[in-house]
Formats: C-alpha cells, sequence, structure tokens
C-alpha cells in the first residue's frame, strides 16, 4: 500500500461514538495514511467520548452535529471551512431507530420510528453531502455504511433495514448529481460488528454467531476492515468508482441456503 496516499487531504468523520465504532475505525485508516480530520458528535454524551479519542491527534477538529438540527450541520460544516478551507472526504456512518422498532414484526413499526430512522439514518446522508459539496472544490469522495438487510430480511432489523435500501438507493441518486463536480458517493454493507448501535437489535449475538459460521471465510468481519475498505473509497485509488454498494462482510451476501 502507498505510503500517506490522503496526505495534505482533508475528510470529515461522522459517527464515532467510542473505539469500536465503525466510523471509528474508518478514521485510524484514513489518519495512518495522513489525512486531517474533522469529527462530529451527537449530543454531550458523546462529546466526551469523541475528544478522548482525538485529543492527541494533530490538525484535528470536533464540532457538534445533530442531523436533526439543520443550524448544527450548517454550523459544523462551516466550522471545517475556516479551519481548512476545503474537504476532500466525508465519512457518513450515522443511524439511528427506537430500540422498540428493532424487534417484533416490521408490520408494527409506528410511523414516529419510522420518520425517525428515514430522517437520521437515510436523510442526513444527503444533508451532508449537500453541505459539504461548496468545500469540495476539486472533487471529493463521500462514504456511507449500509447493512445487508437493505437488501434481504434480517430478523429483528426492520425498519433499519427499509431504511438501508432506502440509503443505498440515495447513494446512487447522489452518485448521479455529485459526479458532474468529480464527486464520488459510495456506499459499504459491512457484515454485523458489535458496535453500540449494533447492540441494539435485538439477538444481535445470535445473528453474529450464524454469519460468522455461513460466511465462505467462516468468521465475521473486523471493524478495521471496513476501515480499509473506506480509506480505499476515499483516496486515488477509487476514482473511477462511483454509486456502488460494496460488500466487506466475509461474502455472506453471496451464500443461499
Amino acid at each position: 500500500m502507498m505510503k500517506f496516499m490522503l496526505k495534505n487531504k482533508v475528510g470529515m468523520i461522522f459517527g464515532v461514538a467510542n473505539k469500536r465504532s465503525i466510523a471509528w475505525a474508518c478514521a485510524e485508516a484514513c489518519l495512518n495514511q495522513g489525512a486531517k480530520l474533522a469529527f462530529t458528535y451527537q449530543g454531550e454524551r458523546l462529546k466526551e467520548n469523541v475528544e478522548k479519542l482525538t485529543k492527541d491527534l494533530p490538525e484535528t477538529l470536533v464540532v457538534p452535529c445533530d442531523v436533526t438540527n439543520q443550524q448544527e450541520v450548517d454550523a459544523a460544516f462551516a466550522a471545517v471551512g475556516e479551519k481548512y478551507g476545503r474537504l476532500d472526504f466525508v465519512v457518513h456512518s450515522i443511524a439511528f431507530a427506537p430500540r422498540e422498532a428493532l424487534e417484533g414484526e416490521f408490520l408494527t413499526t409506528t410511523r414516529e420510528a419510522f420518520l425517525t430512522a428515514m430522517e437520521i439514518s437515510t436523510f442526513s446522508l444527503t444533508q451532508v453531502s449537500l453541505a459539504a459539496m461548496p468545500l469540495m472544490k476539486d472533487g471529493g469522495s463521500i462514504v456511507t455504511m449500509s447493512y445487508y438487510g437493505a437488501e434481504k430480511v434480517v430478523m429483528n432489523y426492520n425498519v433499519m433495514g427499509v431504511a438501508k435500501a432506502a440509503l443505498e438507493a440515495s447513494t446512487r441518486y447522489l452518485a448521479a448529481d455529485l459526479g458532474r463536480h468529480n464527486i464520488r458517493v459510495n456506499a459499504i454493507s459491512a457484515g454485523p460488528i458489535n458496535t453500540l448501535s449494533a447492540r441494539g437489535v435485538k439477538n444481535m449475538g445470535t445473528l453474529l454467531n450464524y454469519v460468522g459460521e455461513k460466511s465462505p471465510l467462516k468468521r465475521n468481519v473486523e471493524a478495521r476492515e471496513v476501515g480499509n475498505t473506506a480509506l480505499f473509497l476515499v483516496s486515488d485509488l477509487s476514482t473511477a468508482i462511483t454509486g456502488e454498494t460494496i460488500y466487506v462482510d466475509c461474502g455472506y451476501n453471496i451464500m443461499g441456503i
């Protein structure tokens, strides 16, 4: 691998909750290749975690950004523009649905849970892409995180599966719109990983065991492997790839019965 392939590149990372987050794995992969990074956090509860992880990193910016608050989104990107003058890539690793919507039947999903999941998990990609575009003066790359539940029914994933399906469709439409600005948009469909957000899905342990047994590689994907794929997608190694959903799941998605 080329050393420092992201030297002088500026990225913005959404979704770090703790050191086990997929977003943090993506950040580490990019930092190891010389990127300067801005991090967002949602609410005071996560601020301390993000600041602790980033306190020793050079030229780092940490800003609040609740995607349900447009003023915070605008302020976060304004802060990036003020500090760095530009933006080269974004890693969007945001998803949320009420816990009660991630168990039982999808049929019983409430209107409130549906709208919440779609706003935070799906619309935020469009929201962030629109805000990032003016700062990507020389083109750029936007990467979001999906899951196999967007394509097939995964028990208890429910409304989040529907939101991820819309996220993957959004990836394609955004890629079509932003291509003329030399901005690429792609999704990573990672296998299940035991992150803080994943624990909200009922019986996650059972799912991890099943996927680990059935995948061709006979194991579960690690967060660092997702991070390395994100690094590839934000680097110049992937300049002709856009609008794609790339599976990073030890091959589980290719398996039938």
